[in-house]
């Protein structure tokens, strides 16, 4: 049975933020590396090498969008944290009966500078899901329901990381990709929990799903637009940004590729360790928008 361990840095975040609140802005943001974030050098080193490849400066992110709200976001914050420490191990044990996996997992609870409310990489080794408690409270995401499916997704993603180097499959990069696996963990969490759950709805937009289902066709002409004016897909999965006033509509629209792929015969491991999936996520698009790309 795999092996599962919760690393809670909320506790520390929160002696902090009491000593920090009322600081200026950049002393805020200097002291949670400093004080806060350094009792944890692998997961500082991640964030800021996230931004860093991205050539975008971290700290101007954080001055922007994540520092000034983290007071009227606390309370989220710690309803999100309490729901991720309750619920974790039980939907673990879920992916592995339900998916057939064996995987040790690391769930690392902190409050970060934007990377992610979830986001799958390693910590000391070992695969790990990091639940970033301030974009959750972005994202309205921090209810026990939310909670579970957004951790359902993630371990989706686990699961999907964890077939390809078993079947030694180089991961990739790019809006193809992003779709591919995006879509892939998204058709995990409704196979974890059994039924269709959309966390990326959130509470925030009401008519997400439907909508969604209803511009199924403009979501993937738009979708094939950008790929072939090289623009950043961008819009289609963060949550800073939209498509028509919806945000993270590529999760459906990977999700529906993916469940495309099952219904014309493949299971769910032959799509996850696919050599070049792009062929087959373009056909499928191109299927639902019956214009094929140029």
């Amino acid at each position: 049975m795999p092996h599962t361990q919760i690393i809670n840095t909320f506790p520390e975040f929160l002696k902090y933020w009491e000593k920090n609140k009322n600081l200026p802005i950049d002393i805020q943001i200097e002291n949670w590396s400093t004080e806060y974030m350094a009792q944890w050098p692998e997961l500082l080193e991640r964030q800021i090498g996230d931004y860093a490849n991205r050539q975008i400066a971290w700290e101007e992110v954080a001055r922007d969008k994540v520092f000034p709200f983290l007071n009227d976001r606390l309370p989220a914050m710690q309803e999100a944290q309490q729901n991720i420490m309750a619920t974790f191990d039980a939907i673990c044990n879920q992916a592995i009966e339900r998916l057939n996996f064996d995987s040790n997992i690391i769930c690392i609870i902190y409050v970060g500078i934007g990377c992610g409310a979830g986001w799958v990489t390693t910590y000391g080794g070992t695969p790990a899901i990091l639940f970033g408690l301030e974009n959750i409270a972005e994202c309205r995401w921090s209810p026990e329901q939310l909670i579970i499916g957004l951790t359902a997704h993630e371990l989706g993603h686990v699961v999907h990381f964890s077939w390809r180097a078993q079947a030694h499959k180089p991961d990739a990069d790019g809006p193809w990709w992003q779709l591919f696996t995006e879509g892939f963990a998204q058709r995990c969490e409704h196979i974890i929990l059994q039924k269709e759950t959309w966390h990326e709805a959130g509470n925030a937009d009401k008519n997400w799903v439907a909508w969604c289902y209803e511009h199924k066709n403009y979501l993937s002409s738009e979708f094939l637009r950008f790929i072939f004016e090289k623009k950043d897909v961008r819009p289609f999965f963060g949550s800073w940004y939209e498509i028509e006033g919806h945000s993270q509509c590529g999760y459906f629209l990977g999700y529906e590729v993916i469940k495309a792929l099952q219904l014309r015969g493949m299971t769910l491991e032959e799509i996850g360790t696919l050599d070049h999936p792009e062929s087959e996520l373009r056909e499928i698009l191109e299927s639902f928008t019956r214009v094929p790309l140029p």
